[in-house]
């Protein structure tokens, strides 16, 4: 090689890697343009595919123009964060570099946000009666984005192999969050069986334990219903699994169970047809299944009379009892009194091994 042109070589590789200011090298400007202009076109590129599939996709609910502008500030502000670094401009905390844990958290938050707006289109974009089940659907979507974007940011971030260290080496915190960890998964297991199950959705009425009400939210580790007197009930996914589970409101008719006593001495064939004529004029009671009305039982002081009758379920729950269950009471009470048919009191009879001895004041013993 020629003398000349070997001092001309190393005098441009030494200009190229000279430091200019700050560890800053004509190199590494070189590089960090060359980043971000690699990232500008691609993520201009990521931008105009996600729109046009916005536009030719049913799943509107990912593919909008929130997530096309969500994954290009992700892409820029990752290569900005890549740009710095290949300036020489490093910093570490904890024995990792800044740049690496800018890189896990706008991963981490780029994804959250992405998790955040898709739910939020999959319910806005939902039709009104569709709408309980969507949202179950949106919450599951949005908690798994949430928790892989959490374990990707751990690994970017070089942090997993060391927080499984810290852990192992917890010994009793780790068996109490074992223990702790262990209610949560199993109620987040038991929202996830009953999202697949269905036994209840948002709006029904159901009864579930000592408790009755509408259902106000169905979340992934818990469930809320709002009772009737206005009290709100938090029941854990685990416990709500393994109830009996009473829906109300499940089909559009259901059958309502009354029971009324009266007296031995009275006809219960009269009775059975004032009550009958009460049910063929009530608007409430269904024609079919016709309603049905019989004796059931011969009790201590009465005899009682079981009906039977098809009412719409939303009728039959509820504020709604008043205008149903109970005026119906009302109605037979009436109809009963009309035809002169007694219900009766308790009745008891006493009887004694000897007879009473009975002292009536200002009278002698007898």
């Amino acid at each position: 090689m020629n003398p000349v042109n070997a001092t001309n070589t190393t005098a441009a590789v030494s200009a190229w890697d000279r430091s200019l200011f700050l560890n800053i090298t004509p190199k590494g400007i070189a590089e960090a343009v060359a980043i971000m202009a690699a990232a500008y076109i691609f993520a201009r590129f990521l931008k105009y595919y996600i729109l046009k599939l916005s536009r030719e996709t049913n799943y509107v609910w990912i593919f909008n123009e929130d997530t096309a502008g969500t994954l290009y500030n992700m892409t820029i502000f990752v290569a900005l964060v890549y740009a710095v670094k290949a300036l020489g401009l490093s910093f570490e905390v904890g024995g990792v570099e800044i740049s690496t844990l800018l890189t896990a958290l706008l991963v981490f938050y780029f994804s959250y946000l992405l998790a955040k707006k898709s739910r939020d289109y999959m319910v806005m974009r939902t039709p009104p009666d569709k709408l309980p089940e969507t949202q179950i659907k949106a919450k599951l979507f949005y908690y798994t984005v949430v928790t892989i974007a959490f374990f990707i940011a751990l690994d970017i971030a070089g942090l997993s192999g060391r927080l499984s260290t810290v852990i192992a080496a917890a010994g009793i915190t780790g068996i109490v969050l074992g223990f702790s960890a262990q209610t949560v998964i199993a109620n987040f297991i038991s929202g996830v069986f009953m999202y697949f199950d269905k036994p209840l959705k948002i709006g029904d009425a159901v009864r579930i334990g000592d408790f009755e009400g509408i259902v106000t939210d169905i979340r992934i580790l818990s469930t809320r219903i709002r009772r009737w007197d206005g009290t709100l009930v938090r029941i854990p996914n685990e416990k709500l699994f393994n109830s009996e589970i009473v829906n109300l409101q499940k089909y559009p008719a259901r059958r309502a169970e009354i029971t009324v006593g009266i007296a031995y001495k009275e006809d219960a064939q009269r009775a059975i047809d004032a009550i009958m004529k009460v049910l063929d004029e009530e608007p409430i009671v269904l024609a079919e299944p016709d309603p049905r009305v019989y004796v059931s039982e011969l009790a201590d002081s009465s005899v009682n009379i079981t009906i039977w009758a098809w009412v719409p379920s939303t009728l039959w729950v509820g504020q709604n009892l008043l205008r149903s269950k109970y005026h119906l009471l009302q109605r037979i009470k009436e109809a009963l009194d009309r035809e002169g048919i007694e219900i009766p009191f308790p009745q008891r009879v006493n009887w004694f091994a000897e007879p009473l001895r009975i002292k009536i004041e200002g009278e002698r013993e007898s």
